[in-house]
């Protein structure tokens, strides 16, 4: 028990910047749907995504056939083969997804300087808010990959690999393919949870504030700008700008949908 504790101690301190997003997640999350959905999540969304990396490096499915390399086992937590903190990365990805999609569909409006979006249940549960926030969480993939193989070059590490490289960058297109069914599942598993767990124990630590609706979003936008950042410091500017344009059309769009 002692040793799992100075593991994970040494997990947050090598990989501050996931726990600094994940502490984000709690908050925000908490804010939006309470405490309880807000763990619940968090428990049930890492169990769905160590599973399917499980399965991954074992039998080549869902993202395709890879390898962590274990340069780091005995320094940081691993669970059966896996970092601990990279299916954490899954939680936080998702519900980030998941807020920038109802923003992106949902009827919101702006009183003065205030922004208020209507979460109806029907809102909450929409097919197009599952499908939407299921590609946003695999298409931000489509920066995080390239930049977290190349994790040597900047304070990640060299954690993982393929046998072959990919076509998109290093990355094989099974990978994203993978993402996008795990995202699938994920972002499902939160409707499900924002919507029918009910009753004030599940309700608790929710707060009903001013512009709140954007705070996922904004999130989302953060974890973006932190990837495509690394990418261009690293002196991968053509992967850099591909990112960028990637994002333009919608993100143009999305402004001037929520102009006030």
């Amino acid at each position: 028990m002692v040793q799992f504790f100075i593991w994970l101690l040494h997990t947050v301190w090598l990989r501050p910047y996931v726990f600094l997003f994940l502490a984000v997640y709690l908050l925000l999350a908490t804010w939006h749907l309470g405490a309880p959905r807000a763990l619940a999540f968090l428990v049930l969304g890492y169990l769905v995504s160590w599973a399917a990396e499980l399965s991954s490096i074992t039998l080549g499915f869902p993202f395709g056939e890879y390898l962590y390399i274990p340069a780091t086992r005995g320094r940081e937590l691993w669970v059966a083969g896996v970092p601990f903190m990279d299916s954490l990365s899954y939680v936080f990805l998702a519900y980030a997804s998941f807020t920038l999609a109802l923003v992106a569909l949902g009827p919101g409006r702006w009183e003065g300087r205030r922004f208020h979006l209507e979460e109806t249940a029907a809102l909450l549960s929409s097919l197009r808010v599952w499908v939407l926030a299921a590609v946003l969480m695999a298409t931000l993939d489509i920066v995080i990959d390239p930049a977290a193989l190349r994790g040597y070059r900047w304070f990640l590490g060299q954690i993982y690999g393929y046998p072959e490289p990919g076509v998109y960058f290093g990355i094989p297109l099974a990978n994203f393919g993978g993402w996008l069914l795990v995202a699938l599942v994920l972002v499902r598993l939160l409707q499900v949870l924002a919507t029918k767990p009910s009753g004030p124990r599940w309700d608790w630590g929710r707060r009903a504030f001013p512009c709140q609706a954007l705070l996922g979003p904004g999130f989302y936008l953060g974890i973006l700008g932190f990837n495509l950042a690394v990418t261009f410091a690293i002196g991968e500017a053509t992967l850099g700008w591909v990112g960028v344009f990637i994002y333009l059309p919608f993100l143009t769009w999305l402004v001037l949908k929520l102009w006030p």
